[in-house]
């Protein structure tokens, strides 16, 4: 079964055994999860085993309650035999027009910092200049579409060797990984946390020079070396407010801030280059 403009919506679990997989996933109890819903154990014991079947109103309460991607709702919907009610748009079609320019508005707006918007795959949606100028040399391969930015980010053909603390940074991501796992299930998600693992540290980052400041129990720093030197950067993540589209649900913009001063300048510095390199080929 398709959602309105979208792709194909699969559901190999019966309902049940889907509601009982997502409450084990929430870590809720029977109890907890009746409570919630405002119906009885009793009630939701029969939904999960089969001997009851659902309303559509109660698979969307229950899919709420659990806090479920609109993703997931709609395949829970499916497999209890109704349709789906979130659409699934490309991200080019007319009527995500609108959010398309709040995305644009917002990386231009980000200049001369670093900002990227991606899927809920980490693939690249849009970047801003800023951004695109810190990535440099890198495989031509990783830069094919779709551009997964983690696997760029710690690729040995990509970032790795420039990234100053890539252990630690490599650490951040799988552990960020893990709970969008642990929050939508994602199997795709789940393969890409075992190859970020795979990667080796290179040799380059491991003897790259540290830093003099010390952000553990505040933030995990990006720590990236440019012609401008070691730049130290923070992220972080916005998402809309209140999509009903499973696409727009699943857009998110990163944004990295320096860290401290020298950061600020090299950036200033960098779009200052990048204005005049404009100007000079106009």
């Amino acid at each position: 079964m398709r959602t309105a403009n979208s792709q194909p919506v699969n559901s190999t679990l019966p309902v049940g055994d889907y509601l009982r997989e997502w409450r084990q996933r929430r870590r809720m109890s029977q109890m907890d999860l009746a409570l919630e819903a405002e119906i009885s154990t009793r009630h939701l014991s029969f939904l999960e085993t089969g001997r009851s079947q659902p309303s559509r109103e109660m698979v969307l309460l229950l899919a709420e309650k659990l806090d479920m991607p609109l993703r997931e709702r709609n395949i829970m919907l499916v497999s209890a035999g109704f349709a789906p009610v979130y659409s699934e748009r490309a991200l080019d079609d007319p009527a995500l027009a609108s959010m398309r320019q709040a995305v644009d508005l917002v990386l231009r707006g980000h200049d001369p910092y670093p900002a990227l918007a991606v899927d809920r795959h980490w693939s690249l949606v849009s970047a801003n200049d800023a951004l695109v100028s810190l990535i440099g040399d890198v495989d031509p391969a990783l830069m094919k579409p779709p551009v997964n930015v983690l696997r760029l980010s710690v690729h040995p053909a990509g970032l790795a060797r420039r990234i100053v603390n890539f252990t630690e940074w490599r650490n951040h991501l799988v552990h960020r990984l893990h709970r969008q796992v642990d929050a939508t299930g994602d199997a795709a998600l789940a393969a890409l946390i075992e190859e970020l693992r795979s990667y080796p540290t290179p040799d380059a980052a491991a003897s790259a020079p540290k830093t003099g400041h010390d952000y553990a129990g505040i933030v995990v720093p990006l720590q990236l070396m440019t012609d401008e030197g070691v730049l130290t950067l923070f992220s972080t993540i916005t998402i809309f407010g209140t999509p009903v589209d499973v696409t727009l649900s699943e857009l998110a913009i990163e944004a990295f801030f320096p860290a401290d001063a020298h950061t600020a300048n090299a950036l200033r510095h960098l779009a200052d280059k990048r204005q005049a390199a404009a100007a000079a080929a106009q």
